[in-house]
């Protein structure tokens, strides 16, 4: 079992919690590096969300 299995087995009803995860990792590295890589690290955060089965439109419309 690949690692990725092993964490796509592991967020498995708790997608919503890793996108947030993902999303505050990604503002605060932005916020470090003065957003210098922002495009990079939003192609980061998309690459993620595709490896763990979150789909765009989730991350554009969060749950409430």
């Amino acid at each position: 079992m690949s690692v990725m299995d092993k964490l796509k087995q592991m967020l498995k009803g708790h997608e919503d919690q890793a996108r947030q995860g993902v999303d505050k990792a990604g503002d605060a590295f932005d916020a470090k590096t003065q957003n210098k890589y922002s495009s990079q690290t939003d192609a980061a955060q998309k690459k993620i969300d595709e490896q763990l089965g979150i789909q765009e439109q989730d991350r554009d419309n969060p749950p409430q």
